[in-house]
């Protein structure tokens, strides 16, 4: 299974949020590139980075950041947050970001999701954040009347080039408090992409049930900069070589 620690970037910074809540915000320190080094240092072979201000605004925002992260890490990443246009995923990539994110746009119009996912087979991730289990949008500001389910449905009738789902239950985002495992799992059994689960991923007995669950991914936030979670440690009961990031 891999592993993506986080790194939310606000403003510049490295920031945690609380069930996305944008002001129940936790600075973890001021330089993201520091950050990642820390985690490529610590055995990480790829980061999950979400531009919050992006998302909320519907552009990108911390591309600066972004592009020292890619550029100095050498690690693979990939990019959520604010995308909305085909310019914004060319720009990412461009920089070096592996894989895309796109989720507000990816409900409003999957059409043109799936028209992207021609244009950029297996670089696009479909981010699917949960609340109640229905899809959030627009930086988890509004909440759709659509299900999490039914949107990984419709995607998989319209293209089968997706590189993966990253799903968020927005309740365990930030708590320290565990996965929603019965809805990760009714996830996976809906959609034939891979799914990699995002929020509440808090101790190695999550790690190990996710592995059993064979959870594709897993994404680690705050629990690694609490020190709830060591990453070497999450690193080996993920069984990393059975689980090797993309390139």
């Amino acid at each position: 299974m891999q592993v993506w620690p986080a790194i939310d970037l606000l403003g510049g910074k490295c920031v945690r949020l609380q069930q996305g809540d944008y002001s129940r915000e936790t600075v973890f320190s001021d330089d993201p590139v520091s950050v990642a080094h820390h985690w490529r240092n610590l055995g990480a072979t790829c980061l999950h980075l979400v531009d919050l201000d992006g998302a909320k605004s519907g552009s990108l925002i911390n591309q600066p950041a972004i592009r020292g992260i890619v550029t100095e890490t050498g690690l693979t990443c990939q990019v959520g947050g604010g995308v909305r246009d085909q310019e914004t995923i060319d720009r990412l990539l461009y920089l070096g970001v592996t894989r895309v994110i796109v989720g507000t746009r990816a409900l409003r119009e999957p059409q043109w999701f799936a028209e992207m996912t021609r244009l950029y087979p297996k670089q696009l991730v479909l981010g699917i954040d949960a609340r109640d289990g229905m899809v959030a949008t627009d930086g988890w500001l509004e909440t759709s009347s659509i299900s999490a389910t039914a949107l990984a449905q419709r995607i998989e009738t319209l293209t089968d080039l997706v590189a993966a789902i990253v799903y968020t239950d927005i309740a365990k985002d930030g708590m320290l408090s565990g996965p929603n495992y019965e809805q990760l799992a009714q996830m996976q059994r809906c959609s034939a992409f891979p799914v990699i689960a995002s929020g509440g991923v808090t101790t190695l007995d999550d790690i190990d049930q996710l592995v059993e669950m064979k959870t594709h991914g897993c994404i680690v936030g705050r629990s690694l900069y609490e020190g709830w979670l060591q990453l070497p440690d999450a690193l080996r009961r993920a069984r990393r070589e059975e689980g090797a990031c993309p390139h």
